[in-house]
Formats: structure tokens, sequence, C-alpha cells
């Protein structure tokens, strides 16, 4: 989406409003930036944290 094409939909109250909030907010902390980098660096690449898996229907109690 273009500059344009989102003045068009928001209006420009809408995006002045937008651009005081996200002044007005404070710095991300080194940490934050840090947790982040790797998201940022390589966004195509899996997260490292472990999906959550189900066991195979054989060893599932029925209910």
């Amino acid at each position: 989406m273009t500059r344009a094409e989102r003045l068009a939909i928001l209006g420009p109250a809408t995006i002045a409003e937008i651009h005081e909030r996200v002044a007005a907010a404070p710095p991300p902390s080194d940490a934050l930036i840090e947790s982040l980098r790797p998201i940022l660096t390589n966004p195509a690449k899996p997260a490292s944290a472990k999906v959550p898996t189900t066991a195979p229907a054989e060893q599932q109690i029925a209910a």
C-alpha cells in the first residue's frame, strides 16, 4: 500500500494522530531490540521456539 493510498483510506487527521503517537512512544530497550533481531534480520527463517504437537492418534486417551 502506498502512502497516498493510506492517506486516502485513513484521512489526514488519523495519519497525524498516528505520527504523534509514534513520536511520543519511548525508544525500545536494548533487550527488546536483541530479542527481535533474529526476526528482523532473517524473517523467512523458522522461529527457534518449539511448536507444540499432538501425540499420534493411537497414543491419545479417548475422552
